[in-house]
């Protein structure tokens, strides 16, 4: 980061407070796989589409079968550089809201605590007939239960995927069985918005309200490919609001930004912590 960047930088998310909105970016520091290169385009095979998964047992086996290879790791993910940054602006007063488009549940452990999770949580199970949640590592338990022959050698040399996925050949989950609500028979769904589905919409008011009342928007490790996500860029430009980026590669915002730093996000963010906090101290 050349030194005007990192000196216009500092200066932008002086102006705090700063709503932050973070992509798969950040975790890919944690071990998890992102959706898509540098350039947009996707890395990995298409993820489940919301009414495949409502409409197809096919898909439902498909989806939890993959989940439940991966599952191992989600568990094994910890909050890096990236997400104790944040935190840390958080609670120095300089970062408001964290809107992410992840499901990794990897900023509250990190101890950031005004956080809205747009597409949900990955941690959490709902039974779409009676509502009632059930803990992800529950659910991980009935599925071994109810698959204790599923040790496929595709199976344990699975490539990993975005968010807890694998990839897995048909042949392999063809005959997996999913289990059912324990307290209805209904159908279990991770607590998260699919590809093709709707956010809540008290989540993207939220998420606009967040925007609103903060005097700069940054992007963290965000293609911003996701309309969900975009467009919380594009209230935050027609506000008059300064948006930045960090970001290893394109966004969708690109035109909308007041400033683009394409380095690591976590690297960038950790190396500014300390000279924010002291930044912001002596304008207050």
């Amino acid at each position: 980061m050349s030194t005007a960047n990192r000196d216009q930088l500092i200066d932008l998310l002086g102006q705090s407070p700063v709503a932050v909105i973070t992509g798969a970016g950040l975790s890919t520091g944690s071990g998890i796989p992102a959706y898509r290169d540098r350039h947009g385009q996707w890395q990995h095979s298409q993820p489940i589409q919301h009414q495949d998964f409502l409409k197809s047992s096919a898909s439902r086996q498909r989806y939890w079968a993959r989940s439940f290879v991966g599952w191992a790791t989600m568990t094994a993910a910890l909050p890096n550089q990236g997400h104790m940054a944040l935190a840390a602006l958080e609670a120095n007063g300089i970062v408001s809201t964290i809107i992410t488009q992840n499901v990794d549940g990897l900023h509250h452990e990190a101890g950031s605590q005004s956080v809205i999770e747009l597409h949900g949580g990955i941690r959490q199970v709902r039974c779409l007939t009676c509502g009632v949640r059930f803990a992800r590592s529950k659910v991980q338990e009935w599925l071994h239960h109810a698959n204790p022959d599923f040790d496929h050698e595709q199976a344990r040399t699975a490539r990993l995927a975005p968010d807890g996925d694998a990839h897995l050949v048909a042949t392999v989950y063809a005959r997996f069985n999913v289990p059912a609500c324990p307290e209805c028979t209904g159908m279990l769904k991770p607590d998260v918005v699919f590809f093709g589905d709707n956010v809540p919409r008290e989540r993207v008011s939220a998420a606009q309200q967040a925007v609103e009342t903060a005097k700069v928007l940054l992007v963290v490790g965000s293609s911003l490919t996701v309309y969900s996500g975009y467009r919380i860029a594009e209230q935050a430009h027609r506000l008059g609001k300064p948006v930045i980026a960090i970001n290893q590669g394109v966004t969708r915002a690109d035109p909308l930004l007041a400033l683009k730093i394409e380095e690591d996000c976590g690297i960038v963010l950790t190396a500014l912590v300390a000279e924010l906090v002291d930044a912001c101290a002596i304008s207050g």
